[in-house]
């Protein structure tokens, strides 16, 4: 019983410093991050090594220091990925199937700004180009609107 509590407060710190260093991939660690800190969620439903517009997106937005310096005090950042070249983890797998079941909007990429408990907060990001300033002020203001609900 002792290893099964230590292996889930391991993997709970775990999830935990991968949303506060970038993108994350367990969607119970990131509504459960962002009830915590009140910050939204910021999800991405890609498909990295295949389409072309979200490789587009993460090569100009998401992994440029503009983005990165926002998105670190102001959202939790949540992955759910469609490879087509690796195999996910069969959990991981079935957890972006329901991810993708729930929130994509036709096409990838498929990015919404979600509430703690998964409620959209925003229209549907993932057409709204590739100027990381542009995403930038475009999240602020939503950011700005939006009125998290922090655990007491």
């Amino acid at each position: 019983m002792k290893t099964l509590l230590r292996s889930a407060a391991l993997l709970l710190v775990t999830a935990g410093l991968s949303f506060a260093e970038g993108w994350g991939t367990d969607w119970d660690a990131a509504k459960a991050e962002s009830k915590k800190t009140g910050k939204p969620i910021l999800i991405n439903i890609t498909g990295s090594d295949w389409c072309g517009w979200c490789i587009r997106l993460e090569k100009k937005v998401f992994s440029t220091d503009t983005f990165k310096d926002y998105a670190k005090d102001n959202l939790i950042l949540m992955e759910a990925d469609f490879p087509r070249k690796k195999e996910l983890p069969a959990e991981l797998k079935a957890q972006n199937e329901k991810l993708k079941d729930q929130y994509l909007a036709g096409g990838y990429p498929t990015v919404w700004l979600l509430d703690h408990e998964g409620n959209k907060v925003s229209k549907d990001l993932g057409e709204s180009g590739d100027d990381p300033d542009k995403w930038v002020e475009m999240l602020k203001k939503l950011v700005a609107d939006y009125e998290p609900k922090k655990e007491a």
